[in-house]
């Protein structure tokens, strides 16, 4: 049985806590692949989708959005990305929206995998703050667009809320924040949840990248799917009309 774990550099696990890791250790029937692109956007990986496509899947999970929500935060954000990826057009709400739906089609339907959107995870760790209230917009678009398209939604987002609480740090733009977490992980070798606790964090290195707890959540959620009996049925949520 192989396991494909779509995404960002949250996937990736460069400059966060490695996820398909703790599944390959959970999941010892799975072959897990972990295929993440730094930076990535939604439109990114809906691109490169034939590559998924060809794997052959039995389970896809699809974890992405959050450099779709920092493209709409912050303008140098934006204009970093749009560089990088040589975008044109809107890349906001409505243009997530649509990328995922087309992911979502092309994986069910082109893979016959069992199939799981994955709600994006909390931006920062304060839950009364501006970006936090857009990445609840894109976790609930993630969960209509799942049912919409009748694959499996898992509640990132919503878990990540509940062990949050009264909440901590908010979300910080820019690369400088990351970067000093980045230095002290591989010059100084402190683990990611030493430099969560430095910082006041609970679930995050930087206010975007995974420490150990806010990976085994990820994990739990994606064990549980790939486990679960099939169908997994998506999480009830109201058509789109957007």
């Amino acid at each position: 049985m192989k396991l494909l774990c779509l995404g960002d550099s949250i996937t990736r696990a460069q400059v966060s806590a490695d996820y398909t890791a703790i599944l390959r250790d959970r999941l010892p029937r799975f072959t897990v692949v972990g295929s993440g692109v730094n930076h990535e956007m939604s439109a990114g990986l809906l691109a490169r989708l034939d590559t998924a496509v060809a794997a052959r899947p039995d389970v896809v999970t699809v974890l992405i959005g959050t450099n779709d929500l920092r493209h709409a935060l912050d303008p140098r954000d934006a204009d970093a990305l749009t560089k990088r990826w040589g975008l044109t057009g809107p890349h906001d709400a409505d243009a997530y929206c649509a990328h995922l739906s087309g992911i979502a089609t092309r994986l069910r339907d082109e893979t016959g995998a069992r199939v799981a959107l994955i709600s994006p995870p909390v931006l920062g760790e304060d839950p009364g703050s501006p970006a936090m209230a857009l990445a609840a917009e894109y976790a609930d678009i993630t969960r209509e667009v799942a049912t919409e398209h009748e694959v499996a939604y898992l509640p990132l987002h919503e878990r990540m809320l509940e062990l949050l609480g009264d909440g901590g740090p908010r979300y910080r733009t820019g690369a400088v924040y990351a970067a000093r977490a980045a230095i002290r992980h591989f010059v100084l070798r402190q683990g990611f949840d030493t430099v969560s606790r430095s910082r006041g964090l609970r679930l995050t290195t930087d206010t975007v990248h995974l420490n150990g707890v806010g990976a085994r959540l990820v994990a739990d959620l994606i064990a549980g799917f790939a486990l679960a009996p099939a169908p997994f049925a998506p999480a009830g949520a109201p058509t789109i009309n957007r």
